[in-house]
């Protein structure tokens, strides 16, 4: 069987796709896998903010056309960049164990010090770079006296802005610093209490056409049923709020056998007010729980929230 995989053509990317590859390849006697770089709308375009995007899909639209048109069969999406309404004719096929799903610090100062440098310690007025305003409004929440500055590009490219800049830090994926072997540069491991991740940070989405039989059966095997439980309670979450890239909102659901936990909120992008909430439940009804956190989160002023960031974008 032979077996076309699209992916972006960044490194990060290609490293999650190889990663596809040959798991596919020893779980599946005969099959052959091949990349395919599709170069995204958010690839072409790496001078405008997320903030100036017009519509969701800017890493993953390009990607799904390739698929809905055949020339792919399956694609490998960071599943924090896939929006939550995708074509009917597609699904997620499967979800591999997820990465630890955190944001960190990265300073440049080798771990191990033990005078390491954290957001705690950074000096007044520190210049923080970052491309998501989900990270800022977190950021200005815990200490409004950073200067957060603008940072788009692959993870490689932010992370070699961090000296061209002058920057006093960057904050990226754990799960990316991990995959690209930068985590000798992590200074610190931001906890969740002061940073939510964005809806199914850390984990793979392996997109297929729904109709496909033939890959759903070779995939099945890559799939890891907590962690695709918890994408699906974040992605609801995420779908009921109807906020994409352009609002800066996080969650995490911790899956543990047959109960979970979801948190999630939604903050003003200068990090002025922040609504934030937590609800458990069992994991069989994972996307209704996100659901009813998304409710709550709403009428608890996370709807003014909304309003607002709508009308400076307008």
């Amino acid at each position: 069987m032979r077996i076309k995989i699209g992916t972006r053509g960044s490194t990060l990317a290609l490293w999650q796709a190889h990663w596809v590859k040959d798991q596919l390849e020893k779980a599946a006697a005969g099959a052959r896998c091949e990349l395919v770089i599709i170069k995204t709308t958010g690839d072409r375009f790496t001078d405008m903010t997320l903030f100036q995007q017009p519509d969701t899909g800017f890493f993953t639209k390009d990607i799904e056309k390739a698929l809905l048109d055949k020339t792919i069969d399956i694609a490998v999406h960071s599943a924090k960049d896939l929006p939550t309404e995708i074509p009917d004719e597609l699904t997620i096929g499967v979800v591999p164990l997820r990465e630890r799903n955190n944001d960190v610090l990265v300073t440049g100062q080798k771990s191990g010090k033990q005078d390491m440098t954290g957001l705690r310690t950074l000096r007044p007025g520190a210049k923080v770079g970052t491309s998501s305003l989900r990270r800022k409004s977190q950021l200005l929440y815990y200490r409004n006296d950073f200067q957060v500055v603008d940072l788009r590009g692959n993870l490689d490219t932010r992370i070699k802005k961090l000296y061209d800049q002058g920057l006093d830090g960057i904050i990226v994926s754990y799960a990316g610093v991990k995959r690209l072997n930068f985590e000798s540069m992590i200074s610190e491991i931001i906890e969740h209490e002061v940073m939510l991740p964005a809806a199914g940070q850390g984990a793979l989405a392996l997109e297929i056409r729904r109709d496909d039989g033939d890959v759903m059966e070779v995939l099945k095997n890559l799939n890891h049923g907590e962690s695709m439980t918890s994408v699906a309670a974040e992605r609801s979450f995420l779908r009921r709020l109807k906020a994409g890239c352009h609002a800066p909102v996080g969650v995490y659901c911790r899956v543990e056998g047959d109960g979970m936990q979801i948190t999630g909120m939604i903050a003003d992008i200068d990090g002025s007010c922040m609504v934030r909430r937590s609800m458990r439940g069992g994991s069989e009804a994972a996307e209704q729980i996100g659901v009813m956190l998304a409710e709550e989160v709403i009428d608890a002023g996370g709807s003014d929230i909304l309003k607002k960031i709508e009308t400076r974008r307008t």
